[in-house]
């Protein structure tokens, strides 16, 4: 298997590469788990004037009805009028496309933004929906039979891993 990058010194990178865009109309959402993370860590790098919003698109998802809920959902909290706003969605690893496509769906219950624009720590390829990150931190190859995942240690440190597929 293939050396996965450093998700700490992916940070950095991410928070450099968006320093560009950020307006005053600039507001984060991070989802949850690992794109809350990720936002967590991004969002005091950038000095943001908005507070950071937190989704989860547990009842948004397209497999909601066959598949049912898998984890304890979390409930979305955007403290600020998405109306008009710059949007950054922020996930962990960008894959199918389909959770990105159900925040959006979410997104719009709120109001209608100016734009949105993804940011991703890593994109693994093999999307099924037309959805592609505008920052991303890194593009990793997974192994057949293999998922990326970003694990949170105790000490609120990020690790990218491979874990065997479901």
């Amino acid at each position: 298997m293939s050396k996965l990058p450093d998700a700490e010194g992916l940070l950095p990178k991410l928070a450099a590469e968006l320093r560009g865009c950020i307006t005053p109309a600039t507001a984060m959402i991070g989802l949850h788990t690992g794109g809350a993370w990720v936002a967590e860590r991004l969002h005091p790098l950038l000095g943001m004037k908005d507070p950071l919003g937190f989704m989860d698109i547990a009842f948004y998802r397209d497999d909601y009805a066959k598949a049912g809920l898998k984890h304890d959902p979390k409930r979305t909290r955007i403290p600020f009028e998405v109306e008009g706003k710059d949007l950054l969605l922020v996930d962990d690893v960008l894959y199918t496309g389909r959770t990105v496509r159900a925040a959006m769906n979410e997104l719009f219950d709120y109001g209608r933004p100016r734009s949105i624009a993804l940011v991703v720590l890593a994109d693994r390829g093999g999307r099924q929906l037309p959805i592609g990150a505008q920052y991303c931190g890194a593009r990793v190859e997974v192994p057949e039979g293999m998922r990326l995942r970003l694990k949170r240690a105790a000490d609120g440190k990020l690790a990218l891993e491979y874990e065997r597929a479901a």
